[in-house]
């Protein structure tokens, strides 16, 4: 495990530990560990006895290391860990963060970045957890209470001007461990209809993280949305994926995962090996993003950036674009912050073309919390060749998928060169530089809804659907003025008016409704 250096609650007030000492210190991870908290062996668990408590406060100060540690020598004989924790929380002026701080839990196995130690984590959505061999909290992983020297850790994301007062009370509870906790994680296949088009939410949260959904709730949420597969992300914590299980089943796959929120943006690990957490305990600058990305791709799983706009604080993308298997494009209801990073990334299709360099597909989730969010608004429309977690990820990997914002929407999207030659979403079309090429959009369910057409050189094509919703566009183009393709579906303004500004040209159209990854086009000298 890491070696920290032990100091008093007072020396973080004095800010005497600077987070580039503490690099240079761990490697990642910046943190500093507080005075042990020790224990005494156990007296009989039938007596008075069976239960010690104790308590540390301290102060932390604006600038504070991202962690805290405060190790708890847990002697044999415990059954049960339980922590609870409080901190100040002062008034500040307006547009001044306040305090915030998360908690999560290391055992004796130790606290490296990347370890095995990881026991739960429940940022700052809980004050109170417990562990024993039998059950947790949820967000929390049961299993051995095992003696030795375990780790809470503070996460103070945000310390107000006056700093933050905090006091963490430890339970050990003495007695025999109960029967151990048997995980039941999901198949990793559904019956399906064979190589089809199949919806699926990739960003859902529950009460195993900051959701008020019950796993059940979450389930149940995405066969009323009419979803095939769902994606479990709890923030930094793998510890629901032993409970979705029975809630999967021939009609809905469900595939484990996690949302790793860091200091420099969140990102979705996609289709991780049950029970297997990733750590997010680093910035961009740490320089370890890669070794994370590489242990879910060797699980065969996917890594994508979320929500690259998100204006709260920690949430923005920093990690840059090398590595990654796609980007949220669409996160929940439609905002500027889509708008903005739907713009970069059709740059970045743009810089894929000029550079030859893989391109990155776009993924639109609910990222749903509650039971006032919509599971499926939005999702993924992807073609795999069955309802599996092998399938259904490698269909999202090749950008084979289009963004629908509920299940009322449909639409193909093709690409026809004069030759015969036909692609389809995701796809490669080489034809002749001057061949032409026919692009074609069939699309239902948006109500005088409005189809865009765009290429590398920006907007090429708008036009308005009729009332019903429902209508085919069509358009030419050749390989030589064109290097890829995509479609969007807008719906109205809500007044039915045209929008736009004095800086800008009218516009028609309000919310994405569908949103589609290119077609590639290529010469055949390509």
């Amino acid at each position: 495990m890491n070696s920290l250096p032990n100091v008093r609650p007072s020396d973080i007030a004095n800010h005497d530990f600077s987070r580039r000492a503490l690099l240079a210190a761990l490697g990642t991870g910046a943190g500093i560990a507080l005075a042990p908290m020790v224990f005494a062996e156990p007296a009989r668990a039938d007596t008075a006895d069976a239960a010690q408590t104790k308590k540390i406060t301290g102060h932390l100060v604006p600038g504070a290391p991202d962690f805290v540690y405060l190790p708890v020598v847990v002697p044999a004989g415990t059954a049960k860990i339980s922590v609870s924790y409080t901190y100040s929380k002062p008034s500040v002026p307006a547009g001044t963060p306040g305090n915030a701080c998360d908690i999560g839990i290391f055992d004796a196995r130790g606290i490296d970045v990347g370890g095995e130690g990881f026991r739960g984590w429940s940022g700052g959505f809980r004050t109170e957890f417990s562990i024993s061999s039998s059950e947790a909290t949820p967000g929390y992983l049961p299993g051995d209470v095992m003696p030795g020297t375990w780790h809470i850790v503070l996460g103070p994301y945000q310390v107000a001007p006056q700093g933050m007062d905090y006091e963490v009370q430890v339970t050990l509870t003495a007695g025999e461990p109960g029967a151990a906790f048997t995980p039941s994680y999901p198949a990793t296949s559904a019956k399906g209809r064979g190589r089809d088009w199949y919806r699926g939410d990739c960003h859902l949260h529950s009460v195993y993280s900051d959701g008020r959904n019950t796993p059940e709730q979450v389930a149940a949420g995405a066969r009323a949305r009419k979803l095939d597969f769902m994606v479990s992300t709890d923030h930094n914590t793998s510890a629901s994926h032993g409970v979705w299980g029975p809630l999967a089943g021939e009609d809905l796959l469900i595939i484990t995962g996690e949302e790793v929120t860091t200091r420099n943006g969140h990102w979705l690990a996609l289709g991780t090996t049950p029970g297997e957490f990733i750590d997010w305990r680093y910035r961009a600058r740490d320089k370890v993003f890669d070794k994370f990305q590489e242990r879910v791709r060797e699980a065969g799983g996917l890594n994508v950036a979320a929500h690259m706009y998100c204006p709260w604080i920690a949430s923005e993308w920093k990690f840059g674009w090398e590595g990654l298997d796609g980007t949220e494009v669409w996160t929940g209801p439609w905002g500027w912050d889509d708008d903005a990073a739907v713009s970069t990334w059709d740059n970045l299709l743009a810089d894929a073309a000029r550079t030859g360099k893989k391109w990155l597909p776009a993924f639109g989730n609910s990222d749903a919390h509650n039971p006032t969010d919509t599971i499926g608004r939005p999702h993924n429309v992807v073609l795999a060749d069955g309802l599996s977690r092998d399938a259904i990820l490698a269909g999202l990997k090749a950008g084979r998928s289009w963004i629908a914002e509920s299940a009322d929407v449909s639409l193909t999207f093709t690409a026809k060169s004069a030759g015969g030659q036909q692609a389809g979403i995701g796809d490669v079309l080489k034809a002749k530089p001057d061949e032409n090429i026919t692009v074609t959009v069939d699309v239902a369910g948006v109500p005088n809804g409005t189809v865009r057409l765009f290429t590398d050189e920006g907007q090429m094509l708008q036009t308005t659907l009729p009332a019903s919703g429902s209508g085919t566009v069509t358009w030419v183009t050749r390989p030589e003025i064109a290097a890829y393709l995509r479609a969007e579906v807008r719906h109205p303004m809500a007044d039915g008016k045209p929008g736009g500004t004095s800086m800008g040209p009218s516009l028609s159209f309000g919310p994405m409704a569908a949103l589609t990854n290119p077609i590639w086009l290529r010469t055949n000298q390509d």
